[in-house]
């Protein structure tokens, strides 16, 4: 891990004071705001957004539905809403580069908009969001932010998400939404001048858009590059990109490699030809200064535009630069405490935006430094942590510098203090501004020639505020299965706040449980009936709270609160006596729930794969999702693997995605592709019903599998179904979404010489973590000997 100065150069390095300075007076050169929505992070269009930004002097935001819980994680074993904590970190990172303000839709974990998963549905989409609830909420961004133009990621056409295909239907209802003075909100209404829609089509590997995109009707140059680097907009984009890490995100962009963006206007409020994306728009601070009503602050705001212009002319000569930016900025502060009532809905978030950009501007061309330090990240209400700053003056007249902070914090010297009722740290937070950080921060008061400005600087690393009656019980979710002998399990309690605290369970009736210390062991009664129980953890009598710790060298540190409480699954499935091998890669713990069910098995080692003497100590081996991408040398050991199948094993491939190293004709033992793009060849619906098309006995024994082991479902059926196979394989399942042609992939099984190769795309692994009992008689019977 690299030492915390070891990150401040490397960051230094990468972002010179002079590109630094660059970059930020370009956004002062338009006072057009352009909004790109979608409903997850990573949806924006990053190199277009470069170009709007860096070249054209945009001021650009994003607003997004989702965190993006429903997805997958490359990088680690987030999930759910942890995954949604640590995407909002990788979304705010990628902002960061672009300069992006960012809004989202959902606002807290619990919310109704969530990533409930894949939908291919824009109708059911919004109607498990709540359609009130998700246009009011767009509505209330879009007062906000107030954007003249905004753009959907994707169009709303079959065969595209169907989160997609919601966030894009919203957005034409939120034009006049936002603007109705009728709607349930305190902001006042703001219209929406223009619509456009992407004149692209969305699909690859995961869409496959029915309809062709709509006619461009103007273009978004991007073939040229920025001049003061030579990249082109797309490596910029994949430079903010590259922060999505959870989605295996950031592509090489070669030399050369442009390209255009075609728009199509949808809806406009202007008049006029639209020639260019500003058409109909004001574009600069001097066009404000042309609305009836603003002639009182007219002349300021000519000067300030002036100003603008010369400072962006004379870089890279930083005396200059930071001449200018004062002069705009004093005659900005002016029109904005003269600025009329009758005019300030129409420009004072304007001037208050360049008055930000402004700050920003002279504090690096006067070679402002300042860095806010905490001694520690993870921080408990009602404790206290050492902040302390760095600043030089570089050429200012003068600098100062005072804490802002939030409610129920406070300082004494350098010690910061968290009462009991500070908040806790929120990992959803619905706004944010790479310019503009929030309390706990530093604030700058910048003097030079003879203007002050206020520059906000974040912590270096932002401390995160824990909650009190805080511990961990772990395991979190338990499997007990009536067919084995085990009726009991310990939980262990560790980080305990306060740290004498008395712990208790909260049982469900008739179970009992023993403590040593921070252990308890659960007795459950020998008839336990089947189903899902709670156990909830409590310290001096009051409910715990649980607090997942997300770090990765990438994002600010997050973290994610929840209740300390135990989920208990009690099922019925027999177990076959035989020996499993496991290679995962640290996308699912299907290993560990087999043997929380009683089967026995063992993790393998990298060297046993490529060893066809050691498999044959094993009667099954189970490959889990994504392995053949991140295990290393699994793909080398497929052979050797393929000759344990013939000579008796059970082969049990989870799903993977055509990129994960699945070869077609080399992977598996029989030649067997993966469909994509996959909203082709998934089921969405967890209900979907589920037809068996042949007796087999996979499906037979030891557990008879019925319509009851398909209740229950968390998400979806499956995903990445097969799309073509040998003839060896016999597909056993059928099912579909509505008003589609059913799928019959999902799982296959072919015998090979004496052994067996079972794939399956159910998402089996998500059910086991979801105490689902069909996916644990499933896998149950994957395991069964050959019959």
């Amino acid at each position: 891990m690299p030492t915390a100065d070891q990150k401040r150069i490397a960051h230094d390095r990468a972002r010179p004071r002079l590109m630094e300075l660059w970059w930020a007076l370009q956004p002062l050169k338009s006072v057009v705001r352009f909004m790109q929505t979608g409903a997850h992070p990573d949806d924006e269009t990053s190199g277009m957004l470069a170009a709007l930004a860096f070249r054209d002097g945009i001021n650009i935001s994003y607003a997004c539905s989702t965190r993006g819980e429903g997805g997958q994680n490359d990088i680690g074993t987030e999930a759910g809403l942890d995954l949604g904590a640590l995407r909002t970190k990788e979304m705010e990172r990628a902002c960061d580069i672009l300069g992006m303000r960012m809004y989202w839709h959902s606002t807290h974990p619990d919310d109704t908009v969530t990533d409930f998963g894949f939908s291919k549905s824009g109708k059911e989409t919004l109607g498990r969001w709540g359609y009130d609830r998700t246009i009011l909420r767009f509505a209330e961004i879009i007062r906000a932010e107030r954007p003249d133009i905004i753009c959907p990621t994707f169009l709303d056409v079959p065969g595209q998400h169907g989160h997609h295909r919601a966030m894009t239907e919203a957005a034409h209802v939120v034009m006049d939404a936002a603007a109705d003075p009728n709607l349930p909100t305190n902001l006042p209404p703001w219209q929406v001048k223009k619509l456009y829609l992407p004149a692209w089509s969305g699909a690859g590997q995961a869409y496959d858009d029915d309809l062709p995109p709509p006619a461009a009707t103007l273009m978004v140059k991007g073939a040229d590059f920025e001049p003061m680097t030579g990249w082109s907009w797309n490596r910029i984009g994949q430079q903010s990109r590259a922060y999505h890490r959870t989605q295996g995100m950031g592509r090489w962009v070669p030399a050369g490699d442009g390209r255009d963006w075609p728009l199509h206007l949808a809806d406009t409020r202007v008049a006029g030809p639209d020639n260019e994306l500003c058409s109909g728009l004001r574009k600069t601070l001097g066009d404000l200064a042309d609305l009836t009503g603003a002639e009182q602050i007219a002349e300021h705001l000519v000067v300030a535009a002036s100003e603008i212009e010369e400072a962006v002319a004379v870089f890279p000569d930083f005396d200059r630069v930071a001449a200018s930016a004062a002069r705009s900025l004093s005659a900005l502060q002016q029109a904005r405490n003269k600025c009329p009532v009758e005019v300030a809905d129409d420009i004072l978030h304007h001037v208050d935006a360049k008055i930000a950009q402004l700050g920003k501007v002279l504090q690096l061309a006067l070679g402002v430094e300042a860095i806010a330090v905490a001694d520690r990240t993870f921080i408990a209400v009602g404790s206290s942590f050492t902040a302390q700053s760095q600043v030089c003056s570089g050429c200012a007249t003068s600098v100062s510098g005072e804490w802002l902070l939030p409610e129920a914090w406070s300082i004494e010297g350098d010690k910061v203090h968290i009462s009991q009722a500070a908040k806790a740290h929120d990992p959803y937070r619905a706004f944010y501004d790479p310019i503009a950080p929030a309390a706990p921060a530093m604030l700058l008061e910048i003097s030079a020639h003879g203007t002050i400005a206020e520059v906000p600087i974040a912590f270096e690393v932002e401390p995160v505020i824990l909650p009190g009656s805080r511990a961990v019980i772990e395991p979190t979710t338990i499997a007990v299965n009536r067919n084995s002998t085990k009726r009991s399990f310990e939980l262990r309690v560790t980080g305990v706040d306060p740290i004498n605290a008395s712990l208790s369970l909260e049982l469900p009736e008739g179970w009992s449980a023993h403590q040593q210390e921070t252990v308890f062991t659960v007795v459950l009664p020998d008839d336990v009936s089947s189903g899902k129980y709670s156990i909830g953890l409590m310290v001096d009598g009051f409910p715990a709270q649980t607090v997942r710790q997300i770090e990765h060298d990438h994002i600010a540190p997050t973290a994610r609160t929840r209740g300390a409480i135990v989920d208990v699954g009690v099922f019925d499935a027999a177990v076959p006596n035989t020996k499993v091998a496991y290679i995962g890669a640290g996308n699912d713990r299907v290993g560990y729930w087999l043997a929380e069910m009683g089967a026995d098995v063992t993790d393998v080692s990298n060297e046993i794969l490529s060893n066809h003497t050691a498999l044959e100590a094993f009667d099954a081996l189970i490959i889990g999702i994504f392995a053949m991408r991140f295990r290393p040398g699994l793909s080398d050991a497929m052979p050797s693997i393929h000759k344990w199948v013939e000579s008796g094993g059970t082969l049990i491939t989870l799903y993977h995605r055509p990129w994960d190293n699945w070869d077609p004709s080399l992977t598996p033992p029989r030649p067997l592709e993966i469909g994509q793009p996959s909203l082709r060849w998934r089921v969405t619906d967890e209900a979907a019903k589920v037809t068996q098309l042949e007796k087999h006995d996979i499906l037979e024994g030891p557990n008879k599998i019925g319509e009851s082991d398909w209740s229950g479902w968390v998400k979806e059926r499956g995903l990445y179904f097969a799309k073509s196979w040998d003839a060896a394989y016999r597909p056993l399942l059928s099912m579909s979404d509505p008003d589609e042609d059913p799928l019959h992939g999902s799982l296959l099984v072919a015998d090979i010489g004496k052994g067996r190769h079972i794939h399956t795309s159910l998402i089996l692994h998500h059910q086991m973590e979801h105490l689902v009992p069909g996916a644990f008689r499933l896998m149950a019977n994957f395991l069964s000997r050959r019959g």
